[in-house]
């Protein structure tokens, strides 16, 4: 059985700048580095974005990975460490603000069981994040009109749950 892929609609951006705007009203000293912020969500589809979302919200993910190369696509910069992002549901409503708290650059065979566990998806094994993560990158490589290959750059950033104050860590 194939799960529904339920393609996304864009995110509330009226409704995230909102949203970060209450975080920052609570927590001014957490945007002493800087008070840039994106707006983003976890997966490509509907169903997969909530189905991670609702992972990080029960806490066992805290690290995501993401190619360069969609970043580029996107015309996005690199996240930094100390940055935030509103991480949406899979309508495109905000619902978790996230402090990114380590980054690293590595090819697919240099990630480790470490960061595979961190990211806290299904049995939280690197074989099953390799799996998982190589169909995926070759999916939305494939959307996108590109080709995934093992050796492409990898970005692996670990974060923390800041807001609302009922999920925070």
């Amino acid at each position: 059985m194939t799960r529904p892929r339920t393609p996304l609609p864009p995110v509330d951006a009226e409704a995230a700048a909102t949203f970060w705007a209450a975080y920052v009203a609570a927590h001014p000293e957490a945007v002493r580095a800087g008070d840039e912020y994106v707006v983003d969500r976890f997966g490509d589809f509907v169903e997969l974005s909530d189905e991670l979302l609702g992972v990080v919200r029960h806490g066992q993910k805290r690290a995501t990975a993401d190619l360069v190369d969609e970043f580029a696509h996107r015309g996005e910069p690199l996240p930094r460490v100390g940055a935030h992002w509103v991480a949406c549901d899979g309508r495109g409503a905000p619902a978790l603000v996230l402090r990114t708290t380590e980054l690293r650059l590595a090819t697919f065979r240099e990630v480790d069981a470490d960061f595979a566990f961190d990211e806290g998806e299904d049995d939280r094994t690197l074989t099953t994040w390799r799996e998982q993560h190589r169909a995926y990158w070759e999916r939305t490589c494939a959307a996108r009109g590109a080709v995934w290959q093992e050796s492409d750059e990898i970005v692996l950033e670990r974060f923390r749950v800041v807001w609302p104050p009922e999920a925070a860590d």
